[in-house]
C-alpha cells in the first residue's frame, strides 16, 4: 500500500489543533501500519488534562497502537508527529521498535532526534529511520499561534 505522508501529517496537525483548543501544547501524533496504511494509534498532548508529565502525543499514540495490535512491538509502523520528539518520546519510539519517524517542526529546546540530541544515532538496539521537517511550516504555525495566544493573555 502506498502511504501518503503528507495526508497523514495533516491528520496529525488536526490533532494538534484539537490539543490547542483544549489548552494543551499543540502536538499531534499518529502510529500507522506501513503495510496496510491503517491508523493504529492517535494522540494529542494531554498533560494538563491528565495532570501527567508523560501524556505526550507520541506516548498516547504508541500506547493506543500497542493495545490495538496486542503487542508492545510496533515494528512495521510509522510515527507521524507535528513536533520533533523529546528524549522521553524518543526512548518510547526505540522501545516500541517503530520503523520510521516523520516529524514536522524542529524543537531547538527539547528535540532529541536532531536538535538537542540525536538519540536515534546512538548505539541502542533499534534505530528508526527519520524524515524531518515534513510540513514544517504548518506544524510550526500551530505552535506559534498557541504561544502567541498565551503571551497575549499575560
Amino acid at each position: 500500500m502506498l502511504i501518503d505522508d503528507f495526508a497523514l501529517m495533516r491528520q496529525a496537525i488536526a490533532l494538534a489543533e484539537e490539543a490547542a483548543a483544549e489548552g494543551e501544547i499543540p502536538v499531534g501524533a499518529l502510529v500507522v501500519d506501513r503495510e496496510t496504511g491503517e491508523i493504529l494509534g492517535r494522540g494529542r498532548n494531554r498533560r494538563e488534562h491528565g495532570h501527567s508529565p508523560t501524556a505526550h502525543a507520541e506516548i498516547l499514540a504508541i500506547e493506543e497502537a500497542a493495545k490495538k495490535r496486542g503487542s508492545w512491538r510496533l515494528s512495521g509502523c510509522n510515527l507521524y508527529v507535528t513536533l520533533e520528539p523529546c528524549p522521553m518520546c524518543s526512548g518510547a519510539i526505540i522501545n516500541a521498535r517503530i520503523d520510521r519517524v516523520i516529524f514536522g517542526a524542529y524543537d531547538p529546546k527539547a528535540g532529541a532526534v536532531c536538535s538537542v540530541e540525536e538519540m536515534f544515532s546512538l548505539p541502542y538496539n533499534h534505530r528508526p529511520r527519520v524524515t524531518a521537517g515534513l510540513l514544517e511550516e504548518p506544524c510550526a504555525a500551530v505552535l506559534s499561534a498557541f504561544f502567541a495566544g498565551i503571551r497575549d493573555k499575560v
